[in-house]
């Protein structure tokens, strides 16, 4: 009887491990040394050595551009895990002896790059070869070279959704460079307080996205949650550190939004048996999956992409 039990038992628990598994999702994102893709059951399928990013990207040809280092950015052939092409960004279009940090990029439709430059503070569109097509100089109020930026988006108006880390701001530019909305991430009256983990606080935001009805959802960096805010700055929607059950969001990074509607959010610094990215349908707030792989990667998961068709992220 002892033993049916067991078995009964294991048979439910192989059940709930497979429903949960083909709800999963396939993943690329670096953590710890390594770049990787990890399958729907959290199993890694490829990986290479790669060192702390921010931002990476998927090509149409399936090859990845992802930082190496904070001034380079690299193309991979993950096939052949070679570096097919790079941008120094440290040593080009007037940056040598100048204080730099790259902490996002971004393809082009038209074959260009756009890049971030955290020091000189500036946005710019080069081509392949590295010709400077376009500079956008930035608003920083607290300018450094770590700080001036996080995630930057081109949008399909040709405007800029930059994040701004130092400043607390996300900053929306024209095509011509000119500063045409901005959205001071609010602390609550709350003192700053410093760190990665939960016990931070602060208005550090790290990505923002231009929803389809015309608002912007914003990550709050160590203000540990996610904002909806509409274009006359009234928060309509939120989601705060510890409001989905068994989860305590720390440094709020990445973010997709989904074919479905769904959010995908990034976890970053939130230490063991927490989740490094989490699934929520917006509406109910309802958890629909969640990537727990801290032992592999560890607590330094910034940036990630999901990698099936119909979870293509909003730009």
């Amino acid at each position: 009887m002892i033993q049916i039990f067991r078995g009964a038992i294991l048979a439910l628990s192989l059940l709930v491990f497979f429903t949960t598994e083909a709800e999963g999702h396939r993943v690329l994102l670096q953590g710890g040394d390594r770049l990787a893709i990890a399958s729907p059951n959290g199993e890694i399928e490829w990986e290479m050595p790669w060192g702390a990013i921010h931002d990476i990207h998927t090509l149409e040809n399936g090859h990845i551009m992802v930082q190496r280092g904070m001034q380079e950015i690299v193309e991979i052939d993950p096939k052949t895990k070679t570096v097919v092409w790079s941008y120094n960004a440290q040593e080009s279009n007037g940056n040598v002896g100048k204080k730099l940090e790259v902490h996002s990029f971004q393809p082009l439709s038209d074959g260009g790059i756009m890049i971030a430059e955290s020091g000189p503070a500036r946005i710019i569109e080069i081509d392949r070869d590295g010709t400077l097509r376009k500079e956008i100089k930035l608003k920083v109020n607290n300018p450094h070279p770590h700080m001036d930026t996080r995630l930057v988006r081109k949008l399909s108006n040709d405007h800029y959704l930059v994040c701004h880390e130092g400043d607390g701001f996300v900053r929306e530019y024209d095509s011509a460079g000119d500063v045409v909305w901005e959205y001071e991430v609010p602390l609550y009256g709350k003192e700053r307080k410093g760190g990665h983990g939960p016990d931070s606080w602060g208005n550090k935001t790290f990505a923002a996205l231009r929803l389809s009805n015309g608002n912007t959802l914003i990550s709050t960096g160590n203000g540990h949650g996610v904002l909806e805010v509409t274009p006359q700055k009234k928060v309509v929607w939120k989601l705060g550190q510890k409001e989905l059950p068994g989860i305590t969001f720390a440094w709020v990074t990445t973010l997709e939004v989904l074919s479905n509607g769904n959010y995908v959010i990034g976890n970053c610094h939130a230490g063991p048996g927490q989740p490094i990215l989490v699934e929520i349908e917006p509406t109910s707030k309802k958890v629909v999956w969640r990537f727990d792989r801290y032992d592999t990667f560890g607590n330094n998961v910034s940036n990630s992409v999901l990698l099936e068709p119909s979870a293509k992220r909003l730009q």
